[in-house]
């Protein structure tokens, strides 16, 4: 995967992880923890922080997406996973979180609190303090759909997110900072929605995941969360293969 890098980093945040699980086995039962990485194959800051994301993606606790933003592609190498609507949902949070800035590596987690990527300390603090708040509402995902259930809607109105993701890959980088770097990324977002809203009542909302399996995909992720966006509310995710 990542070689020595990963490594490295891998082993800075082991040690730090088992405040994450510690405070999980006392915890309400609660939905997955869901980390956001905003990435950029051309920041040479991110690799760090892309390893820890590949780590957190192998946990069953944790719900880990790479979203690739396009605002470093002017500097000579176009990220082939960058979105749009990606970059524009990073500067929503900026909003919503009160940052001047958007900025690689950010891990947002649980829609609440914002770290560099790349601090293994710094995720693993954020990851325990979501883990102490249990999910307002139930989401179950499955071939058949997504079931979300009842529960108290903030003031500011719920949202439903789906986002389907790529497993790995792994992209020989040729220009940009990160040039002559062969890097890899875990649970690639490649395509990012809003499916409808959530009024606190029990729902059940259809996804083609047929199309999504036919378009190569390798996993979905249904995500309940406060307008803005700010906090999640509930969360679920399947994997294809």
């Amino acid at each position: 995967m990542f070689g020595s890098l990963k490594t490295v980093a891998l082993a800075a945040l082991s040690g730090f992880l088992l405040l994450a699980a510690q405070t999980a086995e006392a915890a309400e039962v609660r939905a997955p923890v869901v980390v956001e990485l905003y990435t950029s194959q051309g920041c040479s800051s991110c690799p760090p922080a892309d390893a820890i994301l590949a780590e957190l993606a192998e946990r069953d606790d944790v719900i880990a997406l790479s979203l690739h933003v396009d605002y470093w592609d002017y500097i000579g190498w176009e990220d082939p996973f960058a979105l749009a609507s990606l970059t524009q949902r990073q500067r929503a949070y900026a909003r919503s979180l009160d940052r001047r800035t958007v900025y690689t590596p950010q891990m947002v987690v649980d829609g609440t609190y914002d770290v560099i990527g790349s601090r293994p300390r710094s995720v693993a603090n954020a990851l325990a303090m979501a883990r102490e708040r249990p999910s307002v509402v139930a989401v179950d995902l499955s071939e058949r759909g997504v079931r979300i259930g009842d529960g108290a809607v903030p003031e500011e109105g719920a949202a439903v997110w789906l986002l389907l993701y790529d497993r790995w890959h792994e992209t020989d980088v040729r220009r940009g900072e990160n040039a002559g770097r062969s890097l890899g990324y875990a649970h690639v977002v490649r395509d990012y929605r809003r499916l409808g809203d959530w009024s606190g009542s029990s729902a059940e909302l259809s996804i083609d995941l047929a199309a999504a399996r036919a378009a190569g995909r390798s996993g979905a992720a249904v995500i309940v969360q406060t307008e803005g966006p700010r906090r999640v509310l509930g969360a679920a995710a399947l994997r294809f293969e």
